[in-house]
């Protein structure tokens, strides 16, 4: 199937494509405006002090940022849906899922009361404000992962607010690893909706390992090993297997490590078969390329990355409006990841894999900012 493409006034040709990956600015009142004032000041805050951005979660201290870092990943987009509807139409992107930015980090809080209470008012919120202002915009739920009853009703409230995809912590909490089987209630709810559940690197736990020299980018590497960790608990525990409808997302982790993963599963599973419990009716790899999906925002290595895999567990991803992500230069990005591929394989992995998965409307020939 060939992918929609227009002519600019330019003379270039794009394709449009859809985002596994975007992130959206909540109000800086998202949780004072809803939750009771003992929660409210316990959940994530951001207060500047002097040329620093300080983020603050239950009274500690959790980031210190640069302003100018902030400020860089705030386009009016990030927070006015229908100024993201520009952004989107100028990079060409159709349609986005939508992730949290300041919750991702709500994931840190140890009071399960506080995580429900705080998922609930952005689920609302995000919700009630943003999504329906376009079909194009899919909104992720987040769920409370530090008890499962909270996290099946926070399952059960969002598939009633119109959700279709939800969000657990890339890092299990303390305690409760995701091959536990207090979680399996809530795999078999997540596999009776039909609703994919995405993973996103750098949640769960602190990303910053590490303040000596080279910490940005030793930093940056660490988030996405809590992904990998938890791919394996999953399919390694044999949930998939025991749940043939449970989709898995991985986002923003890159994908170009999949194949290198199921070489490592498989390894294990027949050189070490003495020690494997449960045993599995299939090899792991075999579950991750039918029910696991990775997204990429630049993985040179994606196209030797398909020749192993196949084109189904990959998705592509813009991380708008992240710096590492391809705000600004999504067109020729897309050109370098892809030179030389099959335009079939470009389609699936850009546009279709992301359709047959969340659903969205097809494109129009011209988008508006009012599509």
């Amino acid at each position: 199937m060939a992918a929609l493409q227009e002519r600019s006034a330019t003379g270039a040709t794009r394709a449009w494509v859809n985002s596994a990956d975007s992130h959206v600015l909540e109000p800086d009142d998202i949780w004072d405006a809803t939750l009771p004032e003992r929660l409210a000041k316990r959940a994530p805050r951001a207060e500047r002090e002097g040329e620093r951005e300080i983020l603050y979660i239950d009274g500690e201290v959790v980031r210190r940022d640069p302003i100018a870092y902030t400020e860089a990943i705030r386009p009016p987009g990030a927070r006015d849906p229908r100024q993201r509807l520009v952004d989107l139409d100028q990079e060409g992107i159709w349609c986005e899922l939508v992730f949290p930015s300041r919750g991702l980090w709500v994931p840190l809080i140890r009071d399960p009361e506080l995580v429900a209470a705080c998922c609930r008012a952005y689920n609302e919120w995000l919700a009630a404000e943003f999504l329906p202002v376009s079909p194009r915009f899919i909104g992720v739920a987040t769920l409370p992962a530090l008890d499962t009853d909270d996290a099946l009703a926070e399952l059960t409230r969002s598939i009633d607010l119109g959700y279709r995809v939800a969000l657990l912590p890339a890092a299990a909490p303390p305690g409760r690893p995701y091959n536990d089987p207090t979680w399996e209630p809530l795999w078999a709810a997540l596999a009776d909706a039909g609703m994919p559940v995405c993973f996103h690197a750098g949640s769960g736990s602190d990303p910053i390992v590490n303040r000596g020299p080279g910490g940005a980018i030793i930093n940056y590497v660490e988030t996405f090993f809590p992904v990998q960790r938890t791919l394996a608990q999953i399919i390694a525990a044999g949930i998939l297997e025991r749940h043939e409808q449970l989709h898995l997302v991985f986002v923003e982790g890159g994908a170009s490590w999949i194949p290198s993963m199921m070489d490592r599963m498989d390894e294990a599973y027949r050189q070490h078969d003495m020690f494997v419990h449960p045993r599995l009716s299939a090899p792991p790899s075999e579950f991750l390329v039918r029910q696991v999906s990775a997204t990429f925002q630049h993985d040179l290595a994606i196209r030797a990355t398909i020749d192993v895999t196949g084109p189904d567990p990959i998705m592509w991803g813009s991380d708008y409006p992240h710096l590492e992500g391809t705000f600004g230069h999504t067109q020729a990005a897309l050109e370098q990841a892809f030179a030389g591929v099959d335009p079939d394989l470009r389609f699936a992995v850009t546009t279709d894999n992301f359709t047959k998965l969340f659903g969205g409307p097809a494109p129009r020939a011209h988008a508006g900012a009012d599509s």
